[in-house]
């Protein structure tokens, strides 16, 4: 059967490469539907200002005049720059199981991939660290979180027989919280306030975050992974799309900051209440409910699962068992709610930085996610 490849050039075709991925996983219980305007937004260069340093294709596959499967090509030249590398990225790979389909699609973004000069590609990632990454390969039973990708177990396979290479491996953690403040958190606190001279800081709204401390929660994070290889620190303009995204759906009780006694952010807590089955509802849609769905789910006064978006210690105080302070903190509010359950974002594995978040929680290692390499 004959694969047609188109490439996307108009707001039209890019509709549709974002609605194929609703379409391949409709009703299914545990894929989280993207809200399609934000990515929209993302896709669109002169939007998303990751394009002020990355260019980027999208192509779609037809198989019998129908969307069969759509990939995007990525590359980040700040990236490049930074690591001195030839790399594309590609992402938002997804396709029926038919590995001539999803031949079609890599052969596609290879091939534009080499007419820019580049001789290797690794994924699924997206333009920055704060898009989704790593295909699953364990844990296909479990509920997605918004912040994480979700794909079918026939993925593995086609990536394998293309001669994708396992890169990285990511894990994730769901973890059963604890309501009362163990003894041996507190003598901790009180050992990091005292030694470390840190201390826990809330803001009540938005409006007080920017105008006392801007956008440098978003530089602890990129410190904490700037050991790891194609990590590329944000621009100004990206921190404030990535800030005007999320923070109209947080509820600043699930924000935790760590200050040092300069009042600077060396550590940074974000967790959202689990939106998952309110995307669901709505299938991405914000209008013409879409939105009430997700707002009455974040404002809930009661829920059971807690999701960490973002979690991050600067390097300097990474070890010092500061990282007590935040749950010191959040043991309470997670009292107050209700919460009993919480899940991790993808954790590098071998980490210890990330494994920091569950050291007071009973937790298990649920879900397995893996990017892949392929040189030309």
């Amino acid at each position: 059967m004959h694969i047609d490849i188109k490439q996307v050039s108009n707001r039209k075709e890019l509709k549709l490469f974002i609605q194929f991925s609703l379409d391949l996983y409709n009703n299914n219980p545990f894929y989280c539907p993207p809200i399609i305007r934000d990515e929209l937004n993302t896709l669109t260069e002169g939007i998303n200002p990751a394009f002020e340093v990355c260019e980027a294709a999208y192509f779609l596959a037809y198989k019998e005049g129908k969307v069969a499967g759509r990939i995007a090509g990525i590359i980040n030249h700040a990236g490049n720059a930074l690591w001195k590398d030839s790399c594309m990225r590609f992402g938002w790979f997804d396709f029926v199981d038919d590995l001539a389909v999803s031949k079609a699609l890599l052969d596609a973004v290879v091939a534009w991939g080499k007419t820019k000069g580049m001789t290797h590609m690794f994924g699924p990632v997206g333009f920055t660290d704060f898009d989704h990454q790593g295909l699953l390969i364990e844990g296909f039973q479990y509920l997605s979180p918004i912040a994480s990708l979700y794909n079918y177990p026939y993925y593995v396979k086609h990536y394998q027989a293309y001669g994708l290479q396992g890169q990285k491996d990511w894990i994730e953690m769901h973890s059963g919280l604890v309501h009362q403040i163990p003894e041996e958190l507190t003598q901790l606190c009180n050992y990091a306030e005292e030694h470390f001279k840190v201390k826990v800081v809330k803001v009540k709204s938005k409006k007080e975050l920017i105008k006392k401390y801007g956008y440098s929660f978003f530089d602890v994070f990129d410190a904490a992974n700037s050991p790891f290889s194609n990590s590329v620190p944000l621009t100004g303009g990206q921190k404030h799309y990535y800030a005007n995204m999320f923070i109209r759906f947080l509820n600043f009780d699930f924000i935790t900051f760590v200050t040092n006694e300069k009042d600077e952010i060396v550590q940074v807590c974000v967790c959202m209440p689990n939106i998952t089955k309110a995307l669901q509802k709505c299938n991405g849609r914000l209008f013409p409910l879409g939105w009430l769905h997700i707002l009455k789910t974040m404002r809930a006064k009661r829920f059971e699962q807690i999701d960490f978006l973002l979690y991050a210690t600067r390097p300097d105080y990474q070890t010092k068992g500061i990282n007590a302070l935040l749950f010191k903190d959040l043991i309470p509010i997670f009292e107050k709610y209700g919460v009993k359950y919480s899940e991790s974002g993808p954790i590098l594995e071998g980490s210890a930085i990330g494994n920091a978040q569950t050291d007071y929680f009973n937790s298990k290692r649920h879900k397995r996610r893996r990017t892949y390499s392929l040189i030309f």
